[in-house]
Formats: C-alpha cells, structure tokens, sequence
C-alpha cells in the first residue's frame, strides 16, 4: 500500500521541534509554560479522574454495578466527561498554544470544578456550587484566552474555536441556573463540535483543497450558534433549525477534510483519518435524528441522539488527534501503534449495537451491552496511550535507539 502525498501541513509539521505544534496565528507554544510540566499533568489528572467518575456514572446509568456506586455521579455523567473530561484537556491545549500561566484558569476552572460536583451532596443547591461556578470559571477563561490568540492572526480558526468557548460558557451558566443537562444540550454539543471544527481547521487550513472551506466552515459555527439560541427559545422548532444548522458542518467537514486524503495511506495517518471520518458519520447521525424527532430529552431517541455526538463523533476525534496533541503538551511522545485500532473498532461497533438494535429496535440487552463495550473502548484506548507514552519514553532514552525523528508524532497527521 503506498502513502498518500505528503501534504504542506505535514511538512511544516515535519520541521517543528517534537511535540511542538502551530497554533493558528502561526506562534508555537511558548516555552515559558514548559518548566510547569508538573502544573499541567495535575491538571491533566483533574481530566482523567473526571473521565473515570463519568464512565463509572455512565454504568450506574445503565443499571449497573459500578466501582464506585454513589448514586449522585449519574446526576452529573454529562457534565463531567464533556466539561470535566473534555473541557480540561481543550481548555489546557489551548493554555499551553498561548504560553501564558493566566490562561491555565481555564483547565483549572473545568478540572476542579468536576472534582467539587463529584464530591458534592446529592440534592439541593450545594450539588452545583460550588462546581458549577468553577465550571463557569474555566468556560470564561477560555472565551478570555481565545481574545489574545485571534489578535495573533486573525485566523478563522480561532473564531470557530471562540464561538464553542461562547457555547460552553452560555451552557455553565445554564447548568448553574438548574436547568437540567437534558434541556441544555444543544450548548455543550455546540462547544465541542465548533471546537473540533475549529481544530481541523487550525491543523489543515494549508492542505483544504477549495480556499472557500474556511469561510463556509465559519459561516455554519455562526449559524450553530444560532441554532443554540434557537433551541433554547423556540424548542420545537429551534432544534431542528440547530439540527440543520450541524448537518451543513457536519457535510462540510466530511467533504473537504484532508481525512479523505490520508485514509488511502497508512500508519497515523490513515489511523487518524478513519477516526475522523467516522466521527462524521456519527455527528450526520445525531444531526438527523434532532431533525426528525425535534427536542428529545428522555427515551432512546436521545440516548442514541446524544451518544452518537459524544462518543461517536468527540471520543472518535480524541482517538484521532491524540498522537498529535498530547505530545504538544505533555512534551512527551505518544507512538503510534495498529492495536490503537482494537478499541476504535469497539468503540463504533458497540455505539452501533446500542444505537441501532437498542435505541432503533427496542432491545434493552443491546443498550446494556453495548453501553460496557463503549466504557471499555474508552478505557482500552486510555491503557494504550499511556502504554505507548511510558514505552516511547524508555525508547528515547535507550541510547541504542537513537534520537528520535523530528516532528515524527505530527508529519502524519497535522492535518
């Protein structure tokens, strides 16, 4: 099988320094942040114990035995994996891109305020403060970090990615205010869908084939955006307005993402690609069922509405840009490995299962199984990254192996 050609943004890739990343405005991480590697793997550890209280909620949401069976963690599942989880580590990227210590409130806002809701009380207003208002914290300081990155350059990028600050901010306050995550959904999907759409952006804006996808990608994080709000006042009829609104996007990045390049090389690359593309795919699927059924907010249709936007289009996309953008803040190498491969195809095979034959067929049994296979993708995903980092970083050391290539964990998949 041959690669695919190299593309320009693989080739600047190729000539940064390892680990190193270009944000959008062109700047790399500043390195005044790269003597605080002990500051950002606390708050990366904020983010993993978040993703382990959410997946440990999502099995007591399916009725299950859990390892930890505090009934009040499923109260909050959604906002620790997309705020506590996710939010932490979007939020540190994006401290460590702009290089000021300032801009660490924003992981530190979302990290620790998971932390307070998992050891808040069960009921009462004490169960969102004080977490929710740290959430609201770290959503304003990454609006604030956003001002100083689109002053670099102006870059469409940082736009897109602002807009998905905005959304998450609008989606704390709402959460502060008591209205359950059902209700406010649209908000938390709107963060990370611009913020990914922002981030495909920012990592291939030289290798898009059509110069006008950056303006047409802007133009429907706008109109996202306004779908939210939308939502938010007119559900009927707004939540199928944002449904629209996320299909164009959602069609727009499978068409012109560099993805359907690369899945015709191998190694990262097409690795990369495969977890994109199939991301898409699930955001088309959730996107279609908010047009259909309009607001959802119990039932199948929203459990395979929102599954299918949070693990099979966000974690899909973590799995693809992990190699990539953990080095750039961890200052340490994440090799990739084909057994990667073995939980993204659990991942989408048992999201499938649950949504298709569960959600679509009525088969509680599918829902149930295919809910533990999704938490025991994520977690086989997890024991492999940190698996490669701790034997990437043994094999740099070994004088025997030599150094290793410059740029190596990015020329595969900068875009």
């Amino acid at each position: 099988m041959n690669a695919s050609p190299q593309t320009a943004a693989e080739t600047a890739a190729a000539d940064r320094p390892q680990g190193q990343r270009t944000d959008a405005s062109g700047a790399g991480s500043s390195p005044g942040l790269s003597d605080r590697l002990g500051v950002r793997l606390a708050l990366l550890l904020t983010g993993g114990v978040s993703l382990l209280a959410g997946l440990d909620a999502a099995l007591l949401l399916l009725g299950l035995g859990a390892p930890v069976g505090a009934g009040r963690l499923a109260d909050v599942h959604g906002m620790l994996m997309v705020y506590g989880f996710v939010g932490t580590l979007v939020a540190l990227e994006r401290a460590v891109a702009l290089g000021a210590a300032w801009a660490l409130a924003a992981p530190a806002g979302f990290g620790l305020g998971a932390i307070a809701l998992i050891g808040a009380p069960a009921v009462g207003p004490a169960r969102v403060a004080p977490g929710g208002a740290l959430l609201v914290i770290g959503a304003a300081a990454l609006v604030a970090v956003y001002i100083p990155l689109w002053r670099r350059n102006h870059a469409t990028a940082v736009l897109v990615q602002a807009g998905g600050a905005v959304a998450a901010l609008g989606g704390a306050i709402l959460f502060v205010a008591g209205i359950p995550v059902p209700w406010l959904l649209p908000w938390p999907v709107a963060f990370l869908v611009l913020t990914i759409a922002g981030e495909r952006l920012e990592l291939a804006r030289v290798a898009f084939l059509n110069p006008r996808v950056e303006a047409a990608v802007a133009g429907a994080a706008v109109a996202v955006l306004a779908g939210v709000l939308a939502a938010l006042l007119w559900p009927t009829a707004g939540y199928r307005v944002f449904a629209a609104m996320l299909l164009i996007l959602a069609a727009l990045l499978l068409r012109y993402d560099v993805a359907r390049g690369t899945v015709r090389g191998r190694g990262l690359p097409r690795f990369s690609a495969v977890c994109l593309l199939t991301g898409y795919l699930w955001l088309l699927v959730a996107g279609g069922i908010w047009a259909i059924a309009g607001p959802v907010r119990s039932g199948p249709a929203y459990d395979a509405s929102a599954h299918a936007v949070f693990l099979g289009f966000v974690i899909s996309m973590i799995f693809a840009h992990a190699p990539i953008i953990l080095p750039a803040v961890l200052r340490r190498p994440l090799p990739y490995r084909p057994i990667m491969y073995l939980p993204v195809v659990l991942l989408h095979g048992s999201l499938l299962l649950r949504i298709a034959v569960g959600d679509g067929a009525g088969q509680l049994w599918a829902v149930t199984l295919g809910g533990v296979l999704n938490v025991v993708a994520v977690l086989a995903f997890l024991v492999i990254a940190v698996g490669s980092v701790l034997l990437g970083a043994q094999k740099s050391a070994d004088p025997q192996q030599g150094a290793p290539k410059p740029g190596a964990q990015e020329t595969g998949e900068s875009a």
